[in-house]
């Protein structure tokens, strides 16, 4: 199983590690631990570079694979040898856009689930843009106006974020832990983590996200659709 440091520190730009094992079918690296987030829960993946003495292969992306991650090498590379000690790094400039444009979909999500107790009911998000849809029967500007003021004011509030890993009864336990209308954690997964913006959003969550809220900066409601008769679409971006 490849240790997952993301999970606990979203600000690793690189790391020592080994490789375990390569995956000729899927031209694909499988390390001993790493700092590439895999995507998911609407946030990409991250791509970079592993690096072994002087050379350096470039990443294009990484993927989960069972209890693996595949660090997925880019065409016309070839692949190392394994137990070869490497260091891997991450290309930080997409990491920390995705980092804040993730913790400003989780800002709209408080805010709504707060103000309006409104559920997610999709998500997905590219580097300082994203869109969330939610359970509202009616959507109008005067209303995203309402919204974009709230989570912005959140953002001012600098409000810290804190990640926590729970066995999966003391996580359930949690009032409104699973902001989505649908539970998406399988029965096996034993253990939990969770993000909070404190005094704002818990929930349970795998990506990676800034300390504070003040890092996100500016976000921008730039258009809202009705996608159904209580399914409302918000679409948000980020100053640079």
């Amino acid at each position: 199983m490849t240790e997952l440091l993301f999970q606990k520190d979203s600000y690793l730009q690189e790391f020592p590690a080994r490789i375990k094992k390569v995956d000729h079918e899927n031209q694909a690296i499988i390390l001993d631990r790493t700092a590439f987030y895999p995507g998911g829960g609407g946030q990409p993946a991250d791509s970079g570079w592993i690096k072994i003495d002087e050379n350096s292969i470039p990443i294009k992306r990484a993927k989960k694979a069972g209890p693996d991650i595949l660090h997925i090498v880019e065409d016309g590379f070839d692949l190392p040898e394994i137990e070869q000690d490497v260091n891997g790094q991450l290309d930080w400039e997409h990491r920390y856009e995705l980092m804040r444009t993730h913790t400003a979909m989780h800002i709209l999500c408080g805010v709504i689930f707060r103000d309006y107790g409104a559920s997610v009911t999709g998500g997905s998000m590219e580097p300082m843009a994203g869109r969330m849809d939610f359970e509202f029967e009616t959507m109008h500007k005067d209303l995203v106006q309402e919204i974009e003021a709230a989570i912005n004011v959140e953002v001012d509030n600098a409000r810290p974020l804190r990640v926590e890993i729970l066995p999966r009864e003391e996580a359930f336990q949690i009032p409104d832990l699973i902001r989505t209308k649908i539970n998406l954690l399988p029965e096996g997964i034993q253990e939990v983590r969770v993000v909070e913006i404190e005094g704002l959003d818990l929930q349970a969550d795998g990506g990676t996200h800034v300390r504070n809220t003040s890092e996100v900066g500016q976000i921008e409601i730039v258009d809202y659709k009705s996608k159904g008769k209580i399914n409302k679409r918000i679409y948000v971006r980020l100053a640079a």
